[in-house]
């Protein structure tokens, strides 16, 4: 792909609303879904093909068991087609929940009184990063409620902050954002502060619903919030993520959403967003909404596989709001990226919870899988899983219109799961207990028997040679 210049320069058009209510209930509405046509959109999706937002409409549309389970095995196998096996693991670190916003579905929001407001300092920060280094993370994602204190500065000052805690052999490789939208002298205040990916979720891309639930502050501002992610491109930030709440809105609808949203990145910058989110409402302190559009588990994992098949290059990330019943069912069905030994307490890093109950007043939601880092990698190593945590193409500059042309012609697959195999065998020797390292050593031996000797083979077992020396942070 060729560098665009011009493409850096601010547009009138390319700041304006580009999701139309209409354009997505026409196309929900009128996309019959015929067992061969929905056949033929698999086979287009695996041929490693963007699908339309028509095509997409039309798996939407595929109700009947049968060709859902179809829909889920296309997606399963297009995973393994582009990603390999590996799953990324990143954990959630939330640094302040003051807010100015009322959103109904937020225990963080401003006219809860109940919720305990607290802002971690420099050293309680610094505490939660050992905490989490200590358990073997390697990428963080920083989360921040809407309020004056957050601003650009205060966020760069923290990703940095960050970035210098050392514990052991630990250290955090990659730091994502998950705040507010910024203006773009903002966003390049961030930037120079070395973050990953920003991720901002617009919640409903249904304008009438996104005003319904969003009662007061700077949110309530569907462009300046739908627009936000553009910003961050024109500031230099080619590496977004975008999601939706589902629960708030008809779920086919935001899936359509998302793929709009998609297109219009591919449309102005060439590239599309690195990541898609898809969180499902949870109990949170003071919830307050309108249940009518609560996403059963049933529809729940074939949005996702829908997803997988509409964007298959795009990272997709299931959270911990979900139990891990769940998480395991939908694992197979395309998603990327996983957080693990997930708490969302304020400070709860270094703390130890009691029985393990979640104080939902010091918390943004309840989540649903309490498992630590440590019983996921393991669970995940049972079922053929490569647990990654690997951050090589951020650190060696393969982002936005660079990560596409490494992943487009299938050198994900070919270099990702290196890069995994290497971040495993460093949990395996500094953190894991005795029981997991076994079940990880065999793992890894299982998937160098499968790997081609092709030369490049060779160079992995040399690296893996140093890895058993201490030698660390090596990747392709």
């Amino acid at each position: 792909m060729k560098f665009h210049p011009e493409k850096l320069r601010i547009s009138d058009q390319r700041m304006k609303p580009f999701v139309d209510s209409e354009e997505i209930w026409e196309c929900i509405n009128q996309t019959p879904a015929s067992k061969s046509r929905i056949r033929e959109i698999i086979a287009k999706s695996l041929d490693k093909n963007r699908l339309t937002l028509e095509e997409t409409a039309v798996l939407i549309n595929a109700d009947d068991p049968e060709l859902v389970e179809e829909i889920k095995q296309g997606a399963k196998n297009l995973k393994e087609k582009v990603y390999g096996q590996r799953i990324v693991l990143f954990a959630p670190l939330y640094v302040g929940n003051l807010c100015i916003n009322n959103c109904a579905y937020c225990g963080y929001k401003a006219s809860n009184q109940v919720m305990k407001r607290i802002t971690l300092t420099n050293d309680d920060l610094v505490n939660q990063v050992k905490a989490l280094e200590d358990t073997g993370q390697k990428r963080l994602i920083l989360v921040y409620g809407e309020h004056p204190k957050y601003d650009a500065n205060f966020i760069a000052d923290t990703v940095r902050t960050v970035y210098s805690v050392k514990s052991g052999p630990g250290e955090i490789r990659r730091v994502n954002i998950n705040a507010a939208p910024l203006d773009i002298d903002g966003f390049r205040i961030v930037k120079d502060a070395k973050i990953g990916t920003y991720q901002i979720f617009q919640e409903t891309y249904h304008e009438e619903t996104y005003r319904k639930v969003h009662l007061g502050g700077i949110k309530r501002n569907f462009e300046w919030r739908l627009t936000s992610l553009d910003r961050a491109q024109e500031a230099g930030i080619d590496d977004v993520g975008i999601g939706a709440l589902f629960g708030l809105y008809d779920w086919r609808f935001e899936v359509l959403g998302l793929l709009r949203h998609t297109n219009h990145f591919e449309a102005c910058y060439n590239v599309g967003p690195h990541t898609i989110s898809f969180p499902r409402i949870q109990y949170a302190s003071e919830l307050n909404i309108d249940k009518n559009h609560i996403v059963s588990d049933f529809d729940f994992t074939r949005l996702v596989a829908i997803l997988r098949l509409a964007v298959p290059y795009t990272g997709l990330i299931l959270t911990a709001r979900e139990s891990s019943a769940i998480r395991d069912e939908i694992l197979q069905f395309g998603v990327s990226q996983i957080d693990g030994g997930t708490n969302i307490e304020m400070g709860g890093y270094s703390k130890k919870k009691e029985n393990g109950n979640q104080d939902i007043d010091f918390e943004q939601f309840q989540i649903n899988d309490n498992r630590t880092l440590n019983e996921i990698m393991e669970e995940l190593i049972d079922h053929k899983y490569i647990p990654s945590f690997c951050t090589s193409c951020y650190r060696a500059g393969r982002t936005g219109e660079h990560f596409m042309e490494f992943s487009v012609p299938g050198f994900i697959k070919r270099f990702c799961q290196p890069n995994a195999i290497l971040t495993l065998a460093e949990y395996l020797e500094d953190y894991a207990p005795p029981e997991t390292k076994v079940k990880g050593e065999k793992l890894l031996a299982e998937k160098l028997g499968e790997m081609e000797d092709d030369g490049f083979k060779e160079k992995l077992l040399e690296k893996l040679t140093l890895v058993k020396q201490g030698k660390r942070d090596l990747y392709f």
